[in-house]
């Protein structure tokens, strides 16, 4: 079974992705330890001595000015675990939890929290363990941490609260460590804090969605392709000295794609044919402009993602030199940001995909294509109810698109006065990027659908190998083609498959060569 180590720095998205995801086993570095050790000695130090030190021997957030005994400060960190632990809402995802988890034993593992090994060790034993804290969706504003997610998950390290067992059988925490052989953390000083102040909820989603995007991005555009196919466009706006003029590299790599999968195909560039046309339409001619613009913001949430990555975030946090400080690390803002950009990057790319689609489902707009794709117009409604559905997706994802990071409100008696709302930013993401995935299976339904009707009816027509491939893949898949109206839904949960899992670029990829 592959294992990710963690060292005190040097951790990576795929790190990330194949712990959350998959089932890969995680392992703390000798070097790693040593370095968790070290920190946990200056702060057993600052413990023994008579100077007040914020999340050792005080209280927290607006109650930082009590100073806490000696006698108190176990049930100190046991008390904000359990009072911090205040989700509300349905469970999120068991991925999202575990790369929760895997980020914050990320910044554990940095030697920069003062936690014993201990705590860290038992982290990954529950990571390992296949234990899945139970995490709701509201409690965090993406400030001083994403606060209740984590108490979750520290609550399960106490042995306290409910996990989700690798059978996934929701039972008590204590009952699931016991069977795996793992002892609860009795914490000590600053290790409840250490646990719930970070930027991991939100930086965990991040990683996810960039991932997935550059999926979908891939893949839209190879349907923008088949789009442009299907309604007899040119292609001779995929030119690379056209996109050199304009030096963009998301937009070159985006009609570079386009390019070659249509590479081939004797139904591009018949502008005067029948029906004479100038241009194109926008949704078909600026279709890299506007994929290539969402690839550049994800290639700026990367960077942002890798800057996270990089940081350990606690407060307060042992230097290098031994003195502890206190900050404003855990604030969400860059993390929050490029989650709202990426949410409207995909309202974007999912309004021009329905745009292409509605274009190939209307007779006046299509040359020559039956209303609708159907087989008999008028008996026969074909894909037209399949765009309302796309229609509705499009319109969800644009209210998803307004901004969650441009709101803050207040909070801990005003200490806390301004929040990022980073961990809200990245649950719409998710959504978006679900919905994103069904507008382009939408896409790819009406397209394959179009050049099969237009292959039908013209013996002289011919579809692009790269795009014969595509189709040929989908049909196997289970997304079926042109004919009489049947029950629509399993189809478009078909095509969505394909697109989710990666087919569509992989079946389109067997002609072109990878695609960017």
């Amino acid at each position: 079974m592959h294992s990710v180590v963690l060292g005190s720095s040097g951790t990576s998205a795929d790190d990330v992705l194949a712990v959350a995801r998959g089932a890969a086993r995680v392992e703390l570095s000798a070097e790693a330890l040593e370095g968790i050790a070290a920190s946990r000695a200056v702060i057993d130090e600052l413990a023994a001595s008579s100077r007040p030190v914020y999340g050792v021997s005080t209280g927290f957030g607006a109650l930082a000015v009590m100073h806490i005994g000696p006698e108190l400060r176990a049930q100190l960190q046991r008390s904000i675990v359990r009072s911090h632990a205040a989700g509300m809402g349905p469970r999120v995802e068991r991925e999202v939890v575990r790369a929760l988890m895997f980020l914050r034993l990320k910044t554990l593992a940095s030697g920069r929290t003062g936690v014993r090994p201990v705590v860290a060790e038992t982290m990954a034993a529950i990571l390992n363990a296949g234990i899945t804290p139970v995490v709701h969706e509201y409690g965090s504003l993406g400030c001083s941490g994403d606060l209740a997610p984590l108490s979750h998950c520290a609550l399960t390290l106490m042995g306290e609260g409910e996990a989700e067992g690798p059978d996934g059988v929701v039972r008590p925490s204590g009952e699931l460590l016991a069977e795996h052989g793992i002892e609860p953390v009795e914490l000590r000083e600053k290790e409840g804090l250490a646990l719930l102040n970070g930027t991991d909820g939100m930086l965990g989603m991040l990683l996810m969605a960039a991932s997935d995007l550059a999926t979908l991005f891939s893949s839209a555009d190879v349907t923008a392709a088949l789009s442009l196919e299907a309604l007899l466009g040119t292609d001779k706006v995929l030119a690379p000295e056209l996109h050199a003029i304009r030096p963009h590299p998301g937009q070159a790599a985006s009609a570079e794609n386009m390019r070659r999968v249509l590479e081939g195909s004797s139904l591009t560039g018949h502008h005067q044919d029948a029906a004479p046309r100038v241009q194109d339409a926008y949704s078909i001619r600026c279709a890299p402009q506007v994929a290539g613009a969402g690839r550049d913001t994800l290639a700026h949430a990367r960077l942002v993602a890798d800057r996270e990555l990089a940081a350990a975030v606690d407060n307060p946090v042992v230097l290098p030199d031994g003195r502890i400080e206190s900050n404003g690390n855990f604030h969400g803002a860059p993390v929050a940001y490029v989650l709202d950009f990426l949410a409207i990057a995909a309202a974007d790319l999912g309004s021009i995909a329905e745009r292409r689609t509605d274009r190939l489902l209307d007779k006046n707009r299509s040359h020559g294509l039956p209303p609708f794709l159907a087989d008999d117009p008028g008996v026969d409604s074909g894909l037209m109810i399949a765009q309302y559905t796309q229609a509705a997706l499009v319109s969800e994802n644009k209210r998803l698109a307004v901004p969650a990071s441009a709101d803050s409100i207040p909070s801990s008696a005003m200490q806390e006065d301004h929040v990022s709302m980073g961990w809200s930013a990245a649950r719409k993401l998710r959504l978006a990027v679900d919905n994103l995935a069904r507008i382009v299976a939408v896409e790819l339904v009406a397209a394959t659908r179009a050049i099969e009707i237009r292959e039908q009816a013209h013996e002289e027509a011919a579809a692009a190998p790269a795009t014969r491939a595509v189709i040929e893949a989908a049909r196997a898949a289970g997304v079926q083609g042109p004919g009489r109206d049947r029950f629509l839904a399993p189809d478009l949960a078909a095509a969505e498959a394909f697109v989710r899992s990666g087919a569509l670029v992989r079946a389109a990829e067997s002609v072109t060569g990878p695609l960017a």
